[in-house]
């Protein structure tokens, strides 16, 4: 489909049949923001529906202004208004990628307090998933801009996102402020230096900067419900993976997006994307191997693959068992025995081994002070696998324990987990204990 407002503006300026002019005279109006080397492919995809930011959009009118002869407003050219749908693709450019990521965290910092979450897009999923498994890398991602931008600066940003990272794992990512507070800092710090001038080997790790960035931006997102920004955020961060050359925070990244899709019961798609994950890891350190099949594992789980969900934990222990000597990156140091137990807790209740789930329950919760989330979730699941297996005393007492430990997260996901558990017992409510449980957790706030 042609963008019919944008062709005719063209033709009109004079541009019809010259969209290698039109992209030339457009670099030089957006000198301001830095070296841009957009072509006439470029302008190709624009009337082919790919959405420009609205910087860009600024620039075009600005260009087709001097033209006309008159003011060109941005309504004119027929992009619409930035949505889901239209900030969701694979980006095919490091500079669509940036673009990509102002939009977005600038509709996030704006609009958050909105919460409109959208749907899980399975087809934009695996489009993510081929483009980073399969695109050709980029040759350079240097860059001349405003702003002059050195490793240490770039080492700031791994700061920043360890600050949210425990933030997150704390407090849980429900109350929108936190995520707004985040979204605007990106706007305001990650997106100017983004555009700014940098070097190959800088530029790469300013790339993987903004991938664990926007990483746990999706993360947070997926944590507080909005599972379409989540996802937005998760392939900008496939994206900049890419531009960064970072084959295994692509793999992890992806791992996150099939987890999303396993909360969201679409566990035949969180298989395939796993797999692209495990197949595009290479030959990955153990930990993050250890990482990849747990997450496989839960996917397996939910569709009732036993021997596949078994075979997958088993190799998630051996390769947790290599970690000590293998360590792998920084950001896969947060995957130890408790969460790999966790993950065996939910997948053999899924395929309803209960006996054999609840063996897991002492090492489940053998977590850190920082993962208060985590030791909510995995309280849970233990008081859900209790209660399917017909313990209900265990059940409620576990369900108790969950109310103290779920005060002060804000969590779609510790909320779902509490309604699993209120599901699982109200056909038991005529017991006291049980109505004393189930009115005990309806008390525990919901996610803002």
């Amino acid at each position: 489909m042609t963008n019919a407002p944008f062709e005719e503006l063209l033709v009109a300026a004079g541009y019809g049949n010259a969209h290698g002019a039109f992209a030339r005279q457009l670099n030089h109006t957006g000198r301001g923001q830095g070296i841009w080397r957009y072509d006439a492919a470029s302008v190709y995809w624009w009337l082919r529906g790919r959405r420009p930011g609205e910087h860009v959009q600024t620039a075009m009118g600005e260009t087709l202004a001097r033209k006309l002869g008159r003011s060109v407003a941005v309504t004119e050219l027929g992009f619409g208004a930035a949505d889901s749908s239209g900030i969701s693709g694979y980006p095919a450019s490091v500079d669509g990628a940036i673009d990509t990521a102002e939009q977005i965290w600038t509709r996030l910092a704006k609009h958050l307090n909105q919460n409109a979450s959208g749907v899980f897009n399975s087809g934009r999923a695996f489009e993510a998933a081929l483009g980073w498994r399969y695109d050709l890398p980029d040759e350079t991602v240097s860059r001349s801009g405003r702003q002059q931008v050195t490793s240490t600066d770039v080492q700031s940003l791994y700061a920043l996102a360890d600050h949210f990272i425990d933030l997150d794992r704390r407090h849980g990512s429900g109350s929108p402020r936190t995520r707004s507070v985040m979204a605007d800092l990106l706007v305001r710090q990650v997106a100017p230096m983004l555009r700014g001038t940098y070097s190959d080997t800088v530029g790469r790790d300013l790339m993987r900067a903004g991938a664990t960035l926007s990483g746990q931006l999706a993360f947070m997102s997926y944590d507080a419900g909005d599972h379409a920004t989540a996802q937005h955020h998760v392939t900008l961060g496939l994206r900049l993976a890419k531009a960064a050359n970072d084959h295994l925070y692509g793999a992890h990244l992806l791992a996150n997006l099939a987890t999303q899709a396993v909360f969201l019961g679409h566990a035949r798609e969180a298989a395939r994307l796993v797999e692209a994950a495990i197949d595009g890891a290479r030959r990955a350190p153990a930990a993050v191997l250890a990482r990849l099949h747990a997450t496989a594992a839960t996917a397996y789980g939910q569709s009732g693959e036993r021997r596949a969900c078994q075979l997958a934990l088993a190799r998630a222990e051996r390769a947790l068992d290599q970690a000590g000597t293998d360590l792998g990156p920084r950001w896969v140091g947060y995957f130890s025995p408790a969460h790999l137990a966790g993950t065996a807790l939910r997948c053999l209740g899924d395929l309803h081994l209960y006996t054999q789930a609840l063996r897991h329950v002492p090492e489940a919760l053998a977590l850190g002070s920082e993962n208060t989330r985590t030791r909510a979730l995995h309280t849970a699941l233990i008081a859900v696998t209790h209660a399917r297996a017909g313990n209900t005393d265990a059940a409620c007492n576990w369900g108790r324990k969950l109310a103290q430990r779920s005060a002060g997260i804000q969590s779609a996901r510790v909320q779902q987990r509490v309604r699993e558990l209120t599901t699982a017992l109200s056909p038991q409510q005529a017991s006291p204990q049980v109505t004393d449980v189930l009115n005990t957790l309806g008390a525990v706030p919901a996610a803002i």
